[in-house]
């Protein structure tokens, strides 16, 4: 299992904490759909926030669209950024905003055990705070629900982590 260590993904991690019983997965979410917005180019992944929906930009005029969790009321963000790694079943170490929220919490949760908020993969993203990953609580999926991470459900997340790689632009909107 991989085990993100920086303080950075923690934090990232932490935004898509949220405690609760897993709801079964929904089908597969994503759809490919028209996407006319200029300036992006293929490969690029656009999430907007106020949608909460994430686009996997195709570049033929196309993008798949998934549905996502956002961040909560003063935890959401916007800009550019990258992703700077990529995990699968990765351990889960919360940061110190989350702790004192939660103070319960373990010093760190094992990846693939039912009370990982990171879910099935976790791809962080540039700037260290913040990270595009699944859940364990899929009925979150759509809502303002984070510390700023965006959530997916599990399949969703996958299949985006098989289309992209290090090092692709992540543009973050309202």
């Amino acid at each position: 299992m991989a085990r993100i260590g920086l303080r950075t993904a923690a934090v990232a991690v932490a935004a898509g904490f949220v405690f609760g019983l897993a709801a079964p997965q929904a089908a597969t979410a994503r759809e490919q759909v028209a996407f006319r917005d200029a300036g992006y180019e293929a490969g690029t992944i656009v999430v907007k926030t106020r949608e909460r929906r994430l686009y996997l930009v195709l570049g033929d005029g196309t993008a798949l669209r998934y549905p996502v969790g956002v961040g909560k009321a003063g935890k959401q963000w916007t800009g550019v950024s990258r992703i700077t790694g990529k995990y699968v079943k990765p351990d889960w170490a919360p940061p110190a905003e989350v702790k004192r929220d939660k103070p319960s919490l373990p010093d760190v949760i094992r990846g693939g055990t039912p009370q990982n908020p990171m879910g099935a993969a976790a791809m962080t993203l540039s700037g260290g705070e913040y990270a595009i990953h699944g859940t364990n609580v899929p009925r979150s999926i759509g809502g303002y629900v984070s510390y700023g991470c965006i959530r997916m459900f599990n399949e969703d997340i996958t299949d985006l982590y098989s289309r992209v790689g290090v090092g692709t632009t992540v543009v973050v909107t309202r």
